[in-house]
């Protein structure tokens, strides 16, 4: 996946996207809506594909943010199970978003403090 390190780490850009585009319990959205948003930012490794992103997409289901409603191929469609709120972390300084009652742990992938 090259040597490229986002500015912001894309476990964080696709929680801002999703607060920012979805934050919505009735709304869906799927992977590629999110990739071609962090794509068009610009802050994502220029040769990765889609399917690069496919465990910060699992790993939005596994902390129970997000389920997957439908798929095809590449194309997961999710739901949130609960609005995002933002927030910030004190450790790492960042801004960070967690859904209303995910564990309150930094998502940041070189922080995971407690908030």
């Amino acid at each position: 996946m090259g040597d490229f390190i986002p500015t912001v780490p894309i476990e964080l850009q696709i929680r801002k996207i999703i607060f920012e585009k979805f934050n919505n319990v009735d709304s869906k959205f799927s992977n590629d809506d999110v990739f071609e948003i962090i794509k068009k930012n610009g802050d994502i490794n220029p040769s990765w594909i889609i399917d690069d992103l496919e465990s910060f997409f699992n790993e939005l289901c596994a902390s129970g943010l997000a389920r997957n409603i439908a798929q095809n191929f590449t194309t997961i469609w999710m739901k949130l199970f609960e609005p995002i709120e933002k927030l910030r972390c004190n450790s790492c300084n960042l801004e960070i978003y967690l859904g209303t009652t995910e564990d309150r742990v930094c998502p940041n992938p070189s922080c995971k403090s407690s908030i």
